[in-house]
């Protein structure tokens, strides 16, 4: 196992590679696990209109996208896991 697979957010977290591995978008104690937040707590923010993260009303079901919850996290949403970032466009720019 690598260093990077093993790693937690604190506590009841999720690992990296489990954050990367999620869907575009899934229910919303998914990412309550993933925030530490418990089920009352997540549901209850999220109705209040406070949760930590965009949030997507489904009818009846609450949504976050893998993105959003990426970005809150500190996690740049285009980490494929390996330990190396994609470069940004300003380095794919060849100096004039």
């Amino acid at each position: 196992m690598t260093a990077q697979s093993t790693e937690r957010t604190p506590e009841r977290g999720m690992r990296l590679a489990e954050l990367l591995a999620l869907p575009v978008a899934f229910d919303l104690e998914t990412s309550n696990r993933a925030l530490q937040l418990g089920r009352t707590k997540g549901f209850d923010l999220a109705k209040r209109g406070d949760y930590p993260v965009r949030v997507i009303r489904v009818g009846h079901t609450y949504r976050v996208t893998r993105a959003d919850l990426l970005r809150a996290l500190g996690i740049d949403p285009n980490n494929d896991g390996a330990g190396s970032s994609h470069p940004t466009p300003s380095e794919n720019t060849p100096a004039h």
